[in-house]
């Protein structure tokens, strides 16, 4: 019985495995979509889920211990030599024949019914098992939040590099387009060869940019789809954008109290806790009996007594009651519950450690969001005012007053500008995402 409430104890370890979600290879698809395709299909979850019915079963198996047993056997023996002793022996004469104490064949069946009455080890077992159940659920939810922030971690930065690409198409849309105007200004002899030499250089140096981050988002696509268990192979377009996901996190509240239960993980280190007390607990009552009851009915057959060959029907039924009480096992059972109770000390100690975790992963989401806020403002004004440069500049040098190097030096001052914005505001919603992780929401 100890064993059993052991591999309950010892088996304590780790979101939904559902339908799979399909996508469609052309249609971008959202963050929460992506979420929901990794909690049905990466095979974390579905270990995850496998994990809990074990957990069901075993709730059902050490219930089944205490339950009543039924058995049945049949057995045969056949005599070469049987057992005896001279007649002689027993006063029938001076005879040297031997009287055989049993039958040369022997058949046996039997059916037995055992029922545990009270074993506090069986007790304990039970209880233990259904705090496991509650333990591995627990433990889906951890995987469940783990699952979610590896996805949001592995989406924005690819959600960045997506931006940034509309940025670069956007900035080279507008430099071909002027560079058409200025290549026919140039032939009617209105502008020098070299204003529309530097276009070019331009529009080449953004050209390249953007073939480098297109490789470079196929990469991190890649491994948005390895963390979502998505085939490599499949095609996979991002739908969200920064203002969209940065408006989806608006309930975020900088000023919100940390609240160690709103963490999984937390949890989940309470319940392995209880696991550790009951197993603690076990062992401080070495002493408690096991109490169990027997049934037994043998519809014996017995043949060949002495010279007959005849068969004999002897039946027997036997009802019992068997009380076990430890006495001393050599100080192993003192062992064991001191092993339990470092168990239980070493958790609080891990408790102590994650609730200081978490206190400094708060005060730092907090820091980085206020930082991230304050960045944000002062890109999206000098966004703002590298927009009036460069509109002003491209209004000058369409009316002739102004030069091509002008152009092109404001042009990347813009695009700079607009990168600049881009990465503040992904901080600001990575820090966003972060604080929401620290509250545990």
């Amino acid at each position: 019985m100890h064993r059993i409430l052991l591999k309950t104890l010892l088996l304590a370890g780790i979101s939904v495995w559902g339908q799979t979600t399909p996508l469609t290879a052309q249609a971008p698809v959202r963050l929460a979509e992506c979420v929901q395709y990794a909690l049905d299909n990466n095979p974390q979850m579905k270990i995850a889920n496998l994990q809990i019915a074990d957990a069901d079963w075993q709730i059902k198996e050490n219930t089944a211990t205490g339950l009543p047993q039924l058995s049945a056997s049949i057995g045969y023996q056949y005599f070469i030599q049987r057992p005896g002793i001279p007649a002689s022996a027993l006063g029938f004469g001076t005879s040297d024949e031997k009287i055989a104490f049993s039958a040369l064949h022997n058949l046996t069946p039997s059916i037995s019914l055992n029922q545990l009455l009270f074993s506090n080890s069986y007790l304990t077992a039970l209880k233990a098992a259904r705090y496991y159940r509650q333990y591995v659920q627990q433990q889906l939810t951890v995987a469940q939040k783990t699952l979610r922030d590896q996805v949001t971690d592995a989406y924005l930065p690819a959600l960045l590099i997506a931006e940034n690409l509309k940025v670069l198409d956007k900035n080279i849309g507008n430099l071909e387009q002027l560079l058409r105007e200025t290549t026919a200004t140039t032939a009617a002899g209105f502008a020098e060869q070299l204003d529309v030499d530097r276009l070019q250089l331009a529009l080449s140096s953004l050209r390249t940019e953007r073939d480098n981050l297109a490789r470079q988002r196929d990469v991190v696509v890649n491994a948005l789809k390895m963390t979502m268990g998505m085939p490599v192979k499949q095609e996979l377009n991002l739908a969200d954008d920064l203002p969209t996901l940065l408006a989806g996190y608006t309930d975020t509240d900088i000023a919100a109290e940390l609240n160690y239960t709103n963490r999984p993980e937390y949890v989940a280190l309470l319940k392995g806790r209880e696991l550790s007390m009951l197993q603690m607990d076990l062992y401080r009552k070495p002493w408690m009996p096991t109490v169990a009851a027997f049934v037994q009915y043998q519809p014996g057959w017995q043949g060949a007594f002495a010279n007959d060959t005849k068969w004999y029907f002897i039946p027997s039924a036997v009802a019992g009651l068997s009380v076990s009480i430890p006495i001393w096992d050599g100080g192993g059972t003192r062992a064991k519950r001191e092993r339990a109770i470092i168990a239980v000390q070493t958790v609080d100690a891990q408790k102590e450690m994650l609730e200081n975790a978490f206190a400094l992963e708060h005060e730092n989401a907090r820091k980085q969001f206020i930082n991230a806020t304050e960045r944000t403002k002062s890109r999206q004004q000098n966004l703002d005012l590298a927009q009036r440069i460069y509109n002003t500049t491209q209004t000058k040098y369409k009316a002739g007053v102004g030069s091509s190097f002008e152009l092109v030096s404001a042009e990347q001052q813009l695009f700079s500008a607009q990168q600049a914005l881009m990465q503040a505001q992904y901080d600001l919603l990575a820090a966003k995402v972060a604080l929401k992780k620290a509250l545990g929401n």
